[in-house]
């Protein structure tokens, strides 16, 4: 009997071990095939034959002021073509995000080959089919598709005195150069009035033409050169651009002129005996040596944020750079997509400076420094989208994120970001862990002196942001509009341009002001410096709150949530980018003034 029971639990932790390598064997096959969709999302070549199957696809319709509140296109009572099966389309990762839900339409269109006026098919409306176009009608419900992957976009209705009409027709024209789709329109016609029991018929025709249009422009038509390329936006570059020609020789004022004063006055000190040194008004940074390299409060913490600071501003260059050299925005959800596994690829950035860090300050929680390293943004950027995604749910909205999507994101902070994290995280501690400033930290700390209001901390903080926002707000219009608006946002150039005027700006207001804290013998600058600079972030989201009043007309629950849910993780992503810049400027600047000081 008791070998019996051996052997059947020998055979138990032997179906456990498999039972386990297959599901990870499962979820890695699941990751990978996410991966190669995202690698082959457009597997079709935009080259078509004669009479080739063009695909209509519909994708999601939803109110015109709310961009974000949208809903899969046969929610609505509108009916299908009779054609059935498609013969190609994938949908990425990026796109599922996004609530991109396309349909097949099963309109029989061929390439090159015009189709008369025909009815595809008809509807009669119920009550509730009825009530459903009523209200899409009032709220100024559209609709997109796309054909190609170019997008066209046409309205449900119109409302005329106290009758609901609903355009039955779809009008459209397709322009080919060579064998390839270069130019799509779509006209609405026979405006039909609607009542409960009406027998709706929808038809369309299609039409080609040789277009002179050349592919690799054929997304030009949707820029708003005008919107983008006004003059408000190269005033503000050059705005910011003066700003930072000010700020710098502001700096090397303080370092050239300020500093050399100091010295001399240091070394002046140096040469005095003990006593006409005790005699004397001391004063200044200098005072501060033996405590200012003391670590600040929560190191883990503020490791952890520094580290995620470099791998956010990593990312962002790399994104910016890749969306301008390749144009991104002219795939759907190629820009998300790419930014998810460039912040992967990014972690052993994040876990190499926040280790070394960490390191540096003395820490030895090293598994909690690594998790909370590789899981804080993430586990930000994800309870904020299952919050959404409870409220989309809730409204059926195209929004809500599919299940296999979240299997995905989880695989990816599991399989991709957490392992290069630990291993950045490794390497960071045991290359630069070691931690050699150049004056010793007393054993005890030092009383800090009372000041003046404008030298208090808190002022610090709050008026260290004032100066990086207004190098960016303009072009936080551009962005907001061509996220919250219809614009499609092209102008990468500006984009990078105006990243690195923040840096700059960043860099030199930053150390402006903990000099100045440092001169009034206040030695926590780690904290200052960072939260000064991310107070950038709370500024940003105070103009968001401005752009919802004032430049929107968003309405209803989800959009306002989905709105400040949304520009509360973008404000907390862009606080603790300019703040690691923050850091890492005042970092350099104190350790080189105090390493050419002479100290006793």
């Amino acid at each position: 009997y008791n070998e019996y029971k051996s052997y059947l639990r020998t055979k138990k932790c032997r179906y456990k071990e498999v039972k386990e390598k297959h599901l990870i064997m499962i979820t890695m096959i699941f990751l990978l095939s996410h991966l190669f969709l995202v690698s082959l999302a457009d597997e079709h070549d935009h080259k078509y034959k004669e009479k080739e199957e063009v695909v209509l696809w519909m994708n999601t319709v939803g109110p015109y002021h709310n961009q974000q509140e949208t809903y899969k296109y046969f929610s609505l009572p509108f009916c299908k073509g009779g054609k059935e099966g498609i013969s190609h389309y994938h949908e990425t990762l990026g796109e599922n995000l996004l609530g991109v839900e396309l349909e097949f339409s099963g309109l029989d269109i061929k390439f090159r080959d015009n189709v008369p006026s025909m009815e595809y098919c008809f509807k009669d409306l119920l009550p509730v089919d009825y009530d459903k176009f009523v209200y899409a009608i009032k709220n100024h419900y559209w609709y997109q598709m796309y054909i190609d992957d170019l997008p066209l976009w046409a309205i449900v209705g119109e409302k005329t005195d106290n009758d609901f009409y609903v355009w039955t027709h779809r009008k459209l024209e397709l322009g080919y150069n060579k064998d390839r789709i270069v130019e799509v329109k779509v006209t609405n016609e026979k405006k039909v009035k609607i009542s409960k029991g009406e027998r709706l018929r929808f038809s369309y025709d299609v039409t080609w033409f040789e277009s002179s249009v050349e592919f690799s422009k054929r997304y030009d038509k949707y820029l708003d050169a005008s919107f983008f390329k006004h003059k408000i936006h190269w005033f503000s570059i050059f705005n910011s651009f003066m700003m930072v020609l000010f700020l710098v020789g502001l700096v090397a004022m303080i370092l050239m002129r300020t500093l050399r004063k100091d010295y001399q006055r240091y070394s002046k000190e140096a040469d005095l005996d003990d006593i006409e040194r005790d005699l004397g008004d001391e004063y200044g940074w200098k005072q501060i040596h033996g405590d200012v390299f003391r670590p600040g409060a929560n190191s883990l913490l503020f490791s952890c944020l520094i580290g995620t600071g470099c791998q956010l501003a990593t990312t962002a260059i790399v994104l910016i750079v890749m969306a301008a050299s390749e144009n991104l925005w002219t795939e759907r959800g190629s820009i998300l997509t790419t930014a998810i596994f460039t912040y992967a690829g990014t972690s052993p950035v994040n876990g190499y400076i926040s280790g070394a860090l960490y390191s540096q300050l003395g820490g030895k929680r090293w598994i909690r420094q690594s998790l909370l390293t590789s899981s804080l943004l993430p586990g930000i950027v994800c309870t904020n989208s299952f919050f959404i995604n409870f409220i989309a749910i809730s409204y059926h909205s195209a929004k809500a994120i599919p299940f296999t999507s979240m299997i995905a994101i989880a695989s990816i902070c599991l399989f991709i970001i957490l392992p290069l994290t630990l291993a950045g995280s490794m390497f960071g501690r045991n290359i630069s862990g070691t931690h050699n400033p150049p004056c010793r930290v007393n054993p005890v700390p030092r009383l800090i002196p009372e000041k003046k209001w404008f030298m208090d901390r808190t002022f610090i903080i709050l008026a260290g942001g004032v100066l990086p926002f207004g190098s960016v707000f303009i072009e936080m219009y551009f962005v907001f509009t061509s996220f919250w608006a219809y614009k499609i946002y092209y102008v990468y150039g500006f984009t990078l341009l105006v990243y690195l005027i923040l840096i700059i700006v960043t860099f030199c207001i930053t150390v402006v002001a903990i000099y100045f804290l440092l001169n009034s013998e206040d030695y926590r600058w780690q904290w200052t410096s960072f939260l000064s600079a991310a107070s950038t972030g709370i500024y940003i989201y105070i103009y968001a709150i401005y752009y919802f009043v004032f430049k929107t007309k968003m309405y209803g629950l989800f959009q306002t949530v989905f709105y400040f849910a949304n520009m509360a993780v973008f404000s907390i992503a862009f606080a603790i980018t300019t703040g690691t810049f923050g850091y890492v400027a005042c970092r350099i600047f104190i350790y080189k003034i105090y390493s050419t000081v002479k100290i006793d």
